[in-house]
């Protein structure tokens, strides 16, 4: 039985100043994977390919154990990206009339829950709505036909942390019947360490790591010291290092085993932007 619900292998896409080279990760069942990574980095290149928005050059796609181009998986997925797509003169009483001719899984019963839980109006005009409010409507608007495959691209930029957060509870709840996923694509990294099972970073077209966000949040660290002091730790003990002005920092895998070898240093924990930025602000992996 198939295990993930995305499978990407040796992605590649090609423009005239920009490329996405032999990307490759998964989605499991049941878990959220965080896509993070700088603007311009291939966020929603890659999910625009995922969604067949955009011919791949090479590579395998598959949703479902399927290829993504497949009619059938259409029905599956619920899509978000980080504005509202729905056109200003629409209100929500419309938009179920709309989406319930395109989805057989229509759930009118769930789409109304949702309206009732998030206050969301029946009959203003998207128009007139917040754009907290419009971020809520497009999310349970791809809820409501009960996908198996949530894909958010940006869908949290730009709203208020209330708000934010109903949402990522909202996620949470998406997932716990062990057979959905949410692939979210985020530069927000607070939010990806909140709700999400794996990370995947990219940079510069190039999956830089896929790992389980536990491992990133309660085992990497950040060593900081001294430029005397930092001749003395060990290169096999680091990932990545870089120079501040006054100190060297180096990004760890073991926290805790760098600070028993290391006790004249300071080794604090990491978090998911200080990991991204060791990475994309060009660190050194060699002294």
């Amino acid at each position: 039985m198939e295990e993930n619900n995305i499978v990407v292998r040796n992605l590649y896409k090609s423009f005239d100043n920009f490329s996405l080279k032999d990307v490759s990760f998964q989605v499991p069942k049941g878990r959220i994977v965080g896509f993070i990574g700088e603007n311009g980095a291939g966020k929603s290149t890659t999910i625009n390919l995922i969604l067949n928005e955009l011919k791949k050059d090479g590579g395998q796609i598959q949703l479902f154990g399927k290829d993504h181009t497949a009619f059938s998986v259409r029905e599956d997925i619920g899509v978000v990206f980080d504005s509202c797509n729905f056109h200003d003169i629409f209100t929500a009483d419309d938009l179920e009339k709309i989406l319930s001719g395109i989805y057989k899984s229509w759930d009118k019963a769930l789409f109304e829950h949702y309206l009732n839980r998030f206050r969301l109006p029946r009959t203003k005009t998207i128009g007139s709505l917040s754009k907290g409010m419009k971020m809520k409507l497009s999310i349970i608007c791809a809820m409501a036909h009960r996908p198996k495959l949530l894909i958010l691209d940006e869908a949290t930029t730009g709203l208020d942390p209330v708000v934010r957060d109903e949402i990522l509870d909202l996620f949470l709840e998406f997932i716990q019947d062990e057979e959905r996923s949410i692939f979210f694509s985020s530069h927000i990294t607070s939010d990806i360490q909140k709700i999400a099972d794996y990370v995947i970073l990219i940079h510069q077209g190039k999956i830089i790591f896929e790992k389980s966000k536990d491992d990133l949040i309660y085992n990497y660290g950040i060593i900081r010291c001294g430029r005397e002091k930092f001749t003395h730790i060990s290169p096999d003990d680091y990932i990545i290092y870089r120079e501040e002005k006054l100190s060297m920092e180096c990004l760890v895998p073991d926290r805790e085993a760098a600070k028993q070898k290391y006790k004249n240093v300071v080794v604090d924990s990491a978090s998911l932007e200080d990991i991204m930025l060791f990475y994309i602000k060009g660190g050194r992996t060699e002294k």
